[in-house]
């Protein structure tokens, strides 16, 4: 009995040494299977997208806690009051804090500039050229930049914070998991829309800025992920507070349809303006770029400006978020508005012109609301027998001013429906929206955020995925088999080394070993019609001049066949030195193109 209890007592302390020999093996291997199950299985993404909406949430809450904060010790605001909705701030302060606020920046820039001189990543160009992949220190850096900027009262919002460090720690989470490409990307979307859902208080919006503008196209697969991240982060965020208070308007219960031919002529009307901004921007960084002046001291020249302009209004400062709550309902005098939508536009070109970081998604909702006021008094004055609602035109106005410098229509058109909720006013804000959109369209071409790409210049439009293309070079294509000869071989010696049907062309080399040309194997053998023969292959040489490097894109490498008329053309490795690394057919370069091609069509339908 003693040896059976014993052997008993054996079993059961070897059961259980293997049982947490097995649970340490389960956490040990826990990253393992997470990620095994996120690629595998659908629900575990969208389980990833709350996460990353919920992390989004927590940190625009974060920022905008923050920013208020600085904003009461520096202008001395009373408990409550915002920077661009008050009536007066004390005049030094008005003036010095934007001033020291800018040098301080500057100084800030140039240590970051040394340390890391690389150019931070958004996540429209993250998405477009890097398969999703961003910075999370990058993300940091920008985040500082711009509760700095805003916090200091320059004339720009937080929103490219909030979508910089949404994108950023969406992206970093997604490469933990080592998620696939297309699978990034959506992460980074969730994280930009989970972001300007929390910011706004806008789940509909937040999810189709993700779709629009940072995804850059809508299919069912990603439905989930993107909606799931916004309501998440809109309820984190309401459940802590620091989202900022909303519109509160009254608009009429219906909108007339003879009223949707001015409403229409509103949106016409602020993407012209909303081009003339985005050109100012551009116009002030020229101006500062021939003036010489130091970059680091840029910022506090335009922290000049910034302040002598809050000396005449506020609301010039900061974002303009709760100014914009106070001139929708104010009455103010067209000359008043008028002046309010030069000093604002102003105020936002230079700020963002002259060093300081941030967006201007709130400076164009405020710019739109004051020019839908001005198109209404003015409209008034000219038609007194119909009179157009001024409320109606604010909305629509701020919607379309939006979407010229912004972008996304359904974006803005889901942002009016959820600060007005009223249906009828957003069917007109949604055709406004529409009509800007192909007025910025045709007659100018970008948002902000392209424009600048384009000023950089990259080929973006929108952050639809082209980075493949770039990834697709020539050097991952080529055949580096290639057989070569020289070019002082007889024509004899090349028929008895290359006979028919053994290839369709063969590389010549000079006697460096340096390109020289191509010769058509057919063509050395095709009968001279009793004419003289050529001697050496030099008198058949073709393409000379017309050759690819191992780092040109797929795009790059159709467009020379195209102009050299050559179904073939040799790699070399430089300009300079000429040598042979390898050779590409047309044919093969199309094929590949359009197996990728497809490959993005199948991720774009969720097949």
């Amino acid at each position: 009995p003693r040896a059976a209890r014993a052997a008993a007592t054996a079993r059961a302390r070897s059961r259980a040494q293997h049982r947490h020999r097995r649970l340490g093996e389960a956490v040990l291997h826990a990253p393992q299977v997470l990620r095994a199950l996120v690629r595998a299985d659908e629900l575990w993404l969208v389980l990833l997208a709350a996460l990353v909406g919920a992390t989004a949430g927590l940190l625009v809450s974060a920022m905008t806690q923050g920013t208020q904060l600085i904003h009461r010790l520096l202008f001395d605001l009373h408990h409550g009051e915002r920077l661009s909705g008050a009536t007066s701030i004390e005049p030094l302060r008005a003036i010095l804090v934007p001033v020291l606020g800018g040098l301080l920046i500057g100084v800030v820039g140039l240590a970051i500039a040394r340390l890391r001189p690389r150019r931070a990543v958004d996540p429209i160009e993250a998405n477009a050229l890097y398969g999703g992949r961003m910075s999370l220190t990058d993300g940091w850096i920008v985040v500082l930049q711009t509760v700095m900027s805003n916090g200091f009262g320059a004339s720009v919002g937080l929103e490219a914070g909030y979508t910089q460090i949404g994108g950023a720690v969406a992206s970093r989470i997604g490469r933990s998991f080592r998620l696939r490409r297309s699978d990034l990307r959506l992460m980074v979307g969730c994280g930009a829309a989970a972001a300007i859902a929390a910011a706004f208080n806008a789940p509909l919006a937040g999810a189709f800025y993700g779709y629009e503008l940072v995804i850059g196209t809508y299919s069912i697969a990603t439905l989930a992920p993107v909606v799931v991240a916004s309501i998440v982060a809109t309820a984190v965020i309401g459940a802590i507070g620091g989202s900022p208070a909303g519109l509160e308007v009254v608009v009429p219960a219906t909108v007339e349809g003879i009223d949707y031919v001015p409403l229409l002529g509103v949106g016409v009307l602020c993407a012209l303006i909303g081009i003339g901004v985005m050109r100012g921007v551009t116009l002030t960084e020229s101006l500062f770029r021939r003036s010489r002046v130091p970059a680091w001291l840029r910022p506090a020249i335009g922290g000049i400006a910034v302040g002598g302009l809050a000396l005449i209004t506020p609301s010039v400062m900061s974002s303009g978020h709760s100014a914009l709550s106070v001139s929708v309902a104010a009455s103010y005098p067209l000359a008043w508005v008028a002046a309010l939508i030069a000093m604002k536009a102003v105020a936002s070109a230079v700020s963002i012109g002259s060093g300081f970081r941030g967006g201007l998604f709130f400076a164009s909702l405020y710019l739109g609301a004051l020019v839908g006021k001005l198109f209404a008094g003015v409209w008034t004055l000219l038609n007194a027998a119909h009179i157009v609602p001024m409320v109606v035109c604010a909305i629509v106005g701020m919607s379309s001013m939006a979407v010229a410098i912004v972008g996304g229509p359904l974006t803005m058109t889901f942002l009016a429906l959820e600060e007005t909720g009223s249906l009828p006013l957003t069917a007109i804000v949604l055709a406004a929206c529409v009509v800007s959109a192909l007025t910025v369209r045709r007659t100018f071409g970008y948002s902000f955020a392209t424009w600048r790409f384009h000023l950089r210049g990259e080929a973006i439009r929108s952050a639809v995925d082209i980075g493949w293309m770039r990834n697709l070079t020539v050097g991952r294509m080529m055949r580096r088999e290639v057989r070569t000869v020289r070019a002082d071989a007889t024509l004899a010696a090349f028929r008895r080394d290359f006979p028919l049907g053994s290839t369709q062309r063969a590389v010549v080399v000079d006697g460096d070993g340096r390109y020289a040309g191509i010769v058509l194997v057919p063509e050395a053998h095709a009968d001279d019609n009793g004419g003289a023969s050529p001697a050496t292959l030099a008198d058949l040489l073709h393409y000379q001049d017309a050759y690819l490097l191992p780092q040109m894109t797929i795009k790059e490498a159709i467009a020379l066949f195209e102009t050299a008329e050559s179904d073939a053309l040799a790699v070399l490795d430089g300009r300079d030195s000429r040598r042979v690394i390898g050779i590409l057919t047309e044919q093969y370069a199309l094929r590949r193109y359009s197996e990728e091609l497809d490959r993005r069509r199948k991720e774009l339908s969720g097949e």
